[in-house]
């Protein structure tokens, strides 16, 4: 079993990062692989609604952030993708990232387990948590569950640590993950079939 941890803070072992590492040490210690990947500081291209991705089975910006975290994809068989949160939404660097990357890489996300982390200072941690949700919910994924939402609450560098409640949360969350991935695998239960997709359009 492998997770890829997407952290989606511009502050590589920041908040965020520690609010990760709980859930990947909940997951190692049920016996999965982890790895946290930060999105950097870079610019990161958006999606401009190209559709070259259909052409190219890629986005037509092959960037580094987004080829190497469609790489990881590629082998993983869950997904945590965490943010800080700015303006009661994710990062928007990471937004531009995710567009592009479940837009032409769906094939590479169905079924697999997924689950979405935030942190703030406050406020707002729901609205970004939603947000995060969406990705996963639109392309087959699983949402894998905790005992509260999945935020964690810390301004300064370092504070997430002292959020105990919400470092609970990151635990539970990593096991549901590890017992979700392992009934996957053992269960026997081939994934659904996709229906040929309908595309209504409500423009008369």
């Amino acid at each position: 079993m492998k997770v890829l941890l997407i952290n989606g803070s511009p502050r590589k072992e920041g908040n965020t990062h520690i609010a990760l590492s709980e859930v990947a040490g909940a997951l190692r210690a049920g016996g999965a692989e982890t790895e946290i990947v930060p999105i950097g500081t870079k610019a990161i291209q958006g999606c401009i609604a190209c559709n070259r991705c259909a052409e190219l089975g890629r986005c037509v910006f092959d960037d580094g952030p987004y080829r190497t975290i469609r790489e990881k994809l590629a082998a993983a068989d869950g997904i945590v993708v965490g943010s800080p949160v700015y303006y009661a939404g994710p990062n928007g660097s990471l937004c531009a990232l995710l567009d592009r990357l479940f837009y032409s890489s769906s094939r590479l996300l169905r079924h697999k387990p997924a689950a979405a982390v935030v942190v703030c200072r406050r406020g707002g941690a729901s609205a970004a948590f939603d947000r995060l949700n969406k990705y996963f919910t639109i392309n087959d994924m699983p949402v894998v569950p905790s005992q509260y939402w999945n935020s964690v609450h810390g301004r300064l560098p370092g504070e997430a640590a002292l959020d105990a409640e919400g470092l609970q949360t990151m635990r539970t969350l990593g096991r549901n993950m590890v017992w979700m991935l392992k009934n996957m695998k053992n269960g026997g239960e081939p994934a659904p079939e996709r229906e040929e997709a309908v595309r209504t359009s409500f423009i008369r």
